[in-house]
């Protein structure tokens, strides 16, 4: 059955279900039973195949209780990321690719309608006096809604998927995302409760890589997590507190904010904080709680370099509070973060960890940096394809303290 047919076929029989039915007091079982009851009546003479029937009971059913087109959408795993520009647009990325889809939204009512569900399931709101929103689905994927007016072409959705099953560092090991070597540093690091910070640009795999670097966590500690809205996958820690922020309602009031949940966070016994991305005046109270016995904090952030990631962290903490020096705020920065690790997306779409650096201190009022390991490109790369790989540089470990805490006595 070609698209279009099955578009006009979906639309009727919604219809005729909502003219037939009072479908609020109905169950999820009873209203399939009336579908497919109904595709029976109407194609009769008709013959469909199984797979036909299936595709016209779930869309029906998707559209009156799912999300419509987008359920299809989102059951598709090779996809990892969906913009909706309006009811008319809808484009996937596919394999590092983009997509326009045929498929399109009934009206802008529709997509509206969808939207509200998808917010309204993590107790979040959009609207006109709100209309713009950070939130996720029950799956863990990441939503940012735009709405009319500050959109000019209809409702903007954008959905950042995740994996149903965390990444590992051995699947970063299977991407070549990161060398065997410096992924065993990295979990010294982590053990030995080094505070790290993932930098990176959009779509670099910041979040994918601060999951896969937090098994290396101590199963028996006490973690806790902040983000804007939850989307870290941290598994195999028994007592894991995860809090998510919460924007403020339509009269202005009941925020939420980073900056809250890390000043709470503090006095909730955590032996680990993990703020999902750093964005804004909160990075002063990440580095104040680096600084006063946290250890073993990790984060992310936007960023083009390892460099620029210290640059952007002195303007956030500078939103926090205007009047500290700039030399009072490296210093913060140099005495609380010990290791950046920089991602970057390459042309060819691959995600690949580019450097490793420790944070050696402060030097003529500049904070000094000491690369670890950087990522050297090799002959076989291509205007295409990029080929190369984690290589160690002949800097030793300044800041070795503690992995000797710790009693880990490898050289690194």
């Amino acid at each position: 059955m070609i698209e279009e047919k099955l578009l006009q076929t979906t639309n009727d029989l919604r219809k005729r279900l909502f003219e037939t039915y009072d479908l609020h007091k109905m169950s999820d079982d009873m209203l399939e039973d009336a579908i497919e009851r109904m595709i029976g009546d109407i194609f009769h003479d008709e013959y469909l195949t199984i797979n036909e029937r299936v595709e016209i009971k779930d869309r029906v059913f998707s559209s009156i209780r799912g999300l419509g087109i987008l359920d299809s959408i989102l059951k598709d795993d090779d996809i990892t990321e969906v913009m909706i520009n309006g009811p008319d647009e809808i484009f996937i990325e596919k394999a590092g690719a983009l997509h326009k889809l045929e498929q399109s939204f009934d009206s802008e009512e529709q997509l509206e309608n969808i939207i509200q569900k998808i917010v309204g399931q993590a107790g979040r709101e959009v609207n006109q006096a709100n209309p713009i929103v950070d939130t996720r689905l029950p799956d863990g994927s990441r939503v940012n809604v735009v709405l009319p007016p500050i959109s000019l072409n209809g409702a903007i959705v954008t959905i950042r998927k995740f994996s149903k099953t965390p990444m590992t560092i051995q699947q970063l090991l299977k991407y070549g995302s990161i060398t065997p070597e410096a992924a065993h540093v990295l979990e010294l690091f982590v053990r030995a409760k080094y505070n790290i910070f993932i930098s990176g640009g959009t779509g670099s795999g910041k979040t994918t890589f601060l999951n896969a670097i937090s098994y290396f966590i101590p199963h028996d500690e006490r973690i806790i997590t902040i983000e804007d809205s939850a989307e870290l996958q941290i598994e195999g820690i028994d007592n894991l507190v995860r809090m998510e922020t919460r924007n403020a309602n339509a009269s202005g009031s009941g925020a939420v904010t980073i900056r809250d949940l890390i000043r709470t966070s503090l006095r909730m016994r955590p032996e680990r904080i993990i703020v999902g991305e750093v964005r804004g005046s909160e990075a002063l109270d990440m580095l104040q709680a680096m600084n006063t016995g946290h250890d073993g904090s990790l984060s992310t952030g936007h960023a083009n370099s390892t460099r620029d990631m210290l640059s952007r962290l002195e303007t956030m903490v500078l939103q926090g509070s205007q009047g500290l020096p700039l030399e009072a705020i490296r210093q913060q920065i140099a005495s609380a973060v010990d290791i950046i690790i920089h991602l970057s997306r390459l042309r060819d779409k691959s995600r690949r960890t580019m450097e490793i650096c420790e944070i050696t201190g402060m030097e003529n009022g500049q904070i000094m940096l000491n690369p670890l390991y950087q990522f050297i490109e090799d002959e076989k790369t291509t205007l295409t394809k990029i080929s190369g790989q984690l290589v160690r540089t002949k800097n030793p470990l300044v800041n070795d303290h503690k992995l000797r805490i710790a009693g880990i006595n490898e050289v690194i």
